[in-house]
């Protein structure tokens, strides 16, 4: 079993853009050709698994990835598409079963920590959710949401202002703040903690409000300082 990676934080380059990652994905239907197609657009690498080699037809032409027949929990598969080298994976097909034994031995055979899995049933969502495989349901899904989930942290924001000028982002709390008071890390950073996620509840931080592990920070930044952000939140606090 390789051993676990940290989790996927953004590493940025010196143009000051978020370098490149490469994503492998399970299932060539609408979402996960969509998917891929956009990360493309980034700049991003792909390799993409399907059963069925008739499904690549929809990725077109211009697609420059890797196309890989075979079932997506096969490690023999899993390795010609890359996932040695992968930062992340998306189970996208349109099976549970088959998504959630992918996405966990993408997570727990070859140590991947941006695993998401595409899960029809919200009852089993919610239960491979606490096992630290984030799932999306049926009823709000889009290629958009995957991409924003897959994608280090701060690569994609979940909203940027008309003017380009703020961004929100959701990052998972870095262990290196738990412990920490969120107005220290606010000072520290140059942005706003707009909410918490905690234990599934939204709550709004006080001055007295600590980080916790487990906390989905959604933090509110100006584009232009989101490197610095970045940086604060990998490195953790400055010492008093």
């Amino acid at each position: 079993m390789n051993q676990a990676r940290p989790c996927a934080t953004p590493r940025w380059c010196d143009s000051g853009s978020v370098c490149h990652v490469h994503v492998v994905i399970m299932g060539c239907g609408r979402v996960g050709s969509t998917l891929a197609r956009s990360l493309e657009d980034r700049n991003h690498t792909v390799s993409i698994i399907d059963t069925n080699p008739d499904a690549f037809r929809r990725l077109g032409p211009s697609f420059r990835g890797t196309k890989v027949t075979g079932v997506g929990f096969d490690q023999d598969v899993l390795d010609k598409a890359g996932i040695d080298k992968a930062d992340a994976f998306a189970a996208v097909s349109s099976g549970d079963n088959s998504n959630i034994i992918a996405a966990r031995v993408a997570r727990e055979t070859f140590g991947i920590q941006q695993v998401v899995a595409r899960i029809y049933d919200p009852g089993r969502a919610e239960v491979y959710q606490r096992l630290g495989i984030t799932t999306v349901a049926t009823v709000k899904w889009t290629a958009d949401q995957v991409l924003r989930r897959i994608l280090p942290a701060g690569a994609e924001p979940d909203f940027r202002d008309p003017s380009g000028t703020i961004r929100l982002d959701q990052v998972p709390v870095n262990e290196v703040w738990v412990g920490q008071r969120t107005v220290k890390f606010q000072d520290q950073s140059r942005s706003r903690i707009a909410w918490i996620d905690r234990l599934g509840e939204g709550m709004l931080p006080t001055r007295e409000s600590v980080i916790q592990e487990g906390d989905l920070l959604h933090l509110v930044m100006r584009e232009e300082n989101a490197e610095h952000v970045y940086n604060v939140f990998n490195e953790g606090p400055e010492a008093d």
